[in-house]
């Protein structure tokens, strides 16, 4: 199978973002559970779990094209002394996801690739979903002030 090497590279960004994402998440939860507060350890857990998900969809493309999939380039993970802290940081988190996939989709769009745009564009979906569910939350928590 023949795929545009720039294409794998956004595949592979995306698996990198995509595995930072579920250290983030992991680490959150461990903390949130370490705080007692184990139904936000168990949402986070959750979390982290759905962007495993992502990185297996993505991973299918890369082994199809006989690449071995490599995320080893992770981002830290963003903790906090709250929780108002941990929404920041997966705020920012998500935002980045959405700019780097609003990329990859316009440029498998250039290259005619409806495969590659159609994966993209539902990993899009999904993390402007996260983000208008941490904007929610966000609201919430300031409401609680």
């Amino acid at each position: 199978m023949t795929v545009d090497p720039r294409t794998l590279g956004w595949l592979t960004r995306a698996l990198n973002h995509e595995m930072s994402a579920v250290q983030q998440y992991l680490a959150q939860s461990v903390l949130a559970r370490l705080w007692g507060d184990h139904e936000l350890a168990g949402h986070l857990r959750a979390e982290a779990l759905e962007e495993l998900e992502h990185a297996e969809r993505l991973m299918e493309p890369l082994i199809r094209a006989g690449i071995a999939p490599s995320a080893g380039v992770l981002a830290p993970a963003r903790l906090g002394r709250e929780v108002a802290d941990l929404l920041v940081a997966d705020q920012r988190l998500e935002m980045d996801a959405v700019r780097l996939y609003q990329e990859a989709v316009a440029h498998a769009v250039r290259m005619r690739d409806g495969a590659s745009a159609s994966l993209m564009e539902g990993l899009l979906n999904e993390e402007l979903a996260h983000v208008q569910y941490l904007d929610g939350m966000m609201a919430k928590s300031a409401g609680h002030e």
